[in-house]
């Protein structure tokens, strides 16, 4: 469908830093495949040119790689790891950060008999949907405006509106339009997402989380479930685990200090579950993240 002509124009405007002239487009490249590793998603459409890519989202399983492209409506812990890469055949592709406002400044303009009808209920907050020619397109030309300074800074908003307007009428529809709604489940969700993220080391109950989003336990339990692949205690874990081996790269001879730090009361807890969660104990891993460490007095 014009993959090559998107996998060029990447090539031709990556930067180390990932970031490029066009607010919230990302272009990255990944030269091997290497062990699955854990970040949080975002709120993004993410594509790629080249490559595949499989995601751990709890125990949900997805693959997205050329002729599909992966929606991500609320910011999730997930487990990543590309394959089919070599430094040959990398992996290349974009990402654009979606932005709630300019989604529900869409939805407004739009209409609701312009809208096909919205499923009721959740909807995960990662999905994977095949890609269309007319989102494809939009895409490139995108991309394509990194090429020409002059008209960036007044065709790049009319054209992200259009991939925008391309998201929520397709298959993915759904979930990207309860992003720009403030009243939808999954914005209810993302409130209480948000909350454990700000406030990860500290204990909850889940029927204050429930209140906070205006939901009853039982529906709020279900809704986040859906959304998130996770329970909410699963999701704090989530969280401490990965702000934790953050802070091991700089403080690989404190594990103790760590494990309090992110919330754990029993160090022994932590080591056991950082250990389920990435393969090794924490001090091993410390000393992988942060090699000087092994060579200090």
């Amino acid at each position: 469908m014009g993959f090559d002509e998107l996998r060029a124009a990447l090539a031709r405007h990556l930067r180390p830093d990932e970031a490029t002239d066009i607010d919230g487009l990302h272009i990255a490249r990944a030269d091997r495949a290497g062990p699955p590793s854990p970040s949080m998603s975002g709120t993004v459409l993410a594509v790629l040119a080249q490559g595949a890519k499989r995601l751990m989202v709890g125990d949900r399983a997805l693959e997205y790689r050329p002729g599909s492209y992966l929606v991500a409506s609320v910011d999730l812990p997930v487990t990543g790891s590309f394959v089919d890469v070599t430094p040959e055949h990398p992996a290349l592709g974009l990402a654009l950060v979606l932005e709630p406002r300019a989604i529900a400044d869409l939805l407004l303009h739009a209409g609701a008999r312009d809208l096909p009808h919205p499923r009721a209920g959740a909807l995960p907050g990662i999905a994977v949907a095949g890609m269309t020619a007319e989102l494809l397109d939009a895409l490139i030309r995108l991309v394509h405006l990194l090429d020409h300074p002059r008209d960036r800074e007044v065709l790049a908003p009319l054209v992200k509106r259009e991939i925008l307007w391309r998201l929520i009428t397709g298959e993915q529809g759904d979930a990207v339009r309860q992003l720009g709604l403030a009243d939808s489940s999954l914005s209810h969700v993302s409130r209480a997402v948000r909350w454990i993220q700000d406030h990860y080391a500290e204990p909850f109950r889940v029927e204050e989380l429930a209140r906070l989003t205006g939901m009853s336990p039982s529906a709020f339990y279900r809704h986040f479930q859906t959304v998130t692949a996770l329970s909410p205690i699963q999701f704090q874990k989530q969280i401490r685990l990965q702000r934790a081996r953050l802070l091991l790269a700089t403080r690989a001879h404190d594990v103790t200090a760590v494990a309090h730090r992110v919330g754990y009361d029993s160090p022994s807890q932590f080591s056991r579950e950082y250990r389920r969660q990435y393969g090794v104990p924490p001090s091993h891993d410390a000393a992988r993240l942060h090699p000087a460490a092994t060579s200090a007095p």
